[in-house]
């Protein structure tokens, strides 16, 4: 899954750059730091260019999973001031923003508070006239106008993704001290680091736990690491000594995705509307994990007289029910909510940032008044069980 994601990524990469090769830059972006240039602004319904998002790495010292909301206190980098180290940044998830954790799929509520991780952000919405959060005498971090998240990735992610791996160089059992060289190909890529442990640090050896006294020097690693910038590197929190060990936490990590996904509908916005013939046009976001948009295939013959106000028009066809949902994610009520009917049309759209390229047209029972270009939706398709979410997850009566 790693793979298929990195390939994709060089290929947008690639194509972007050949694209606007003989053309001028239009927007700053952290390779062209051009002051000249305005960053990048999202444009509403629009998936943004690849290569457009600001990178910003920190830890995560605050989260509201509900709303996909958190606070990240920001590395030290060369460009701060001692007085402007260690400010936050609040953000918020953009709809077809993703998260990895562990190498797979996530959300927001996988990712234990402390954890350091990497992001990639756009600048808050012109209307948007929240203050950002301040630290000791109101300053503010030199990211604070980047609050809207399209990625977030743990390191152990982050490195994966990339085709890095640590090289553990020495190993100080009594001072609690591992140094270790960043490696792609087998090439060191920078200088060794020295990082801290602690008797708490969860070290993982093939199909299970392992000891301290397991980490040797020449063994490859993935870690994920909390206090970064603070004292030094960081700390580590959780270590992998080997391929078995992270291919098992990534395989885990992707079946809590997937039964998230399941209870909680295929996130997506809708493209078109057909009013006379109440047709919706749905394009799935690229934040899930692609193998779920294969179950939009699968049969479920029983009768459906609810989400569907009718019976549908073909039971021996592929169908689901479609549930308005926010920014957010968050349905309202997506036991009683739904509506929907047969999917008249499975097509592809172009790959882009943010989207899986799948997009399907569904014959709707009744067009509700959330069912409109651009808005954002959940998809349940005919096969998953609908059961009511915790009630902090509906929004339901908060209106």
């Amino acid at each position: 899954m790693i793979s298929c994601r990195i390939s994709l990524f060089a290929l947008l990469c690639f194509a972007v750059t050949a694209l606007n090769a003989a053309e001028p830059a239009k927007f700053r972006t952290d390779e062209n730091r051009d002051k000249a240039l305005p960053w990048f602004q999202l444009v509403e319904g629009q998936f943004p260019p690849a290569g457009s998002a600001h990178a910003i790495s920190g830890e995560l010292i605050q989260a509201d999973h509900t709303e996909r909301r958190f606070r990240l206190r920001v590395d030290r980098d060369d460009s701060q001031d001692a007085g402007h180290f260690d400010l936050p940044i609040d953000a918020a998830m953009l709809p077809y923003g993703s998260i990895f954790y562990h190498g797979a799929p996530a959300a927001l509520q996988d990712i234990p508070l402390g954890t350091h991780l990497h992001g990639k952000f756009y600048l808050k919405d012109p209307k948007d006239k929240s203050p950002p959060p301040a630290g000791a005498y109101r300053r503010v971090t030199n990211d604070a106008a980047f609050t809207r998240c399209f990625q977030l990735e743990d390191d152990f992610s982050h490195y994966a993704s990339q085709q890095q791996v640590w090289k553990i160089d020495a190993v100080d059992l009594a001072e609690k001290k591992l140094t270790v060289t960043l490696q792609a190909s087998g090439n060191a890529v920078g200088k060794p680091k020295v990082f801290d442990f602690s008797a708490s640090t969860r070290v993982f050896k093939e199909s299970g736990f392992a000891k301290l006294d397991a980490l040797q020097p020449g063994q490859l690693v993935q870690f994920n690491i909390t206090w970064a910038t603070l004292y030094g590197p960081g700390r580590i929190l959780e270590i992998w000594l080997d391929e078995t060990a992270r291919k098992l936490a990534s395989e885990q990590q992707l079946e809590i995705h997937r039964t998230h996904i399941r209870e909680r509908g295929l996130p997506g916005w809708i493209t078109a509307v057909e009013d006379e013939p109440q047709i919706v046009t749905i394009t799935f976001f690229g934040n899930v994990d692609a193998k779920l948009f294969d179950e939009l295939k699968l049969i479920n013959e029983e009768p459906h007289g609810w989400p569907f106000s009718s019976r549908e028009d073909d039971p021996k066809a592929p169908k689901g029910g479609i549930c308005v949902a926010r920014d957010s994610l968050m349905t309202y009520d997506p036991v009683n909510d739904r509506k929907g009917g047969n999917i008249l049309h499975f097509g592809q759209t172009p790959i882009e940032p943010g989207s899986s390229g799948v997009q399907i047209k569904v014959k709707c029972c009744q067009l509700l008044d959330g069912f409109r270009p651009n808005r954002v939706i959940r998809f349940y398709p005919a096969t998953w069980k609908v059961n009511a979410l915790p009630r902090e997850e509906q929004f339901h009566g908060r209106e």
